[in-house]
């Protein structure tokens, strides 16, 4: 059976008038889940110190200042130039809140490299 041009006009008008009504509410949809309505992901606190490093010869001292509220575990690693000469890693301290400490070390002869590393102190 042939459905007749009134019935396909009517049919198309249908679909026309479902899919307006439903573009709309998919738009709301796909907005309210970006529009912060739910609960946003906290944002991490800052942590961490600010380190600087100075080496001259076979010395080697850096001073970390934390200006974070929590406490920040610093250590410093020590690369010596010589093969014979013995790397370093120094033991780690504890920098509280607005303060700074100093770490030193040192090779007998040159220093290759020098860093600190951090790590948050356990709770």
């Amino acid at each position: 059976m042939r459905p007749t041009r009134r019935r396909t006009r009517l049919l198309l008008a249908a679909s026309v008038a479902v899919a307006a009504l439903a573009v709309p509410l998919g738009v709301h949809v796909a907005r309210g889940a970006d529009s912060g309505t739910g609960a946003a992901p906290p944002k991490p606190e800052p942590a961490g110190s600010e380190c600087r490093t100075t080496v001259e010869a076979s010395r080697v001292v850096a001073y970390c200042h934390n200006p974070y509220p929590s406490t920040d575990l610093v250590q410093l690693h020590t690369e010596c130039a010589r093969w014979w000469d013995v790397d370093a890693d120094g033991a780690a301290v504890a920098v509280a809140p607005g303060r700074t400490v100093r770490l030193e070390d040192r090779c007998w002869k040159e220093i290759a490299t020098a860093w600190v590393s951090h790590r948050p102190a356990p709770l």
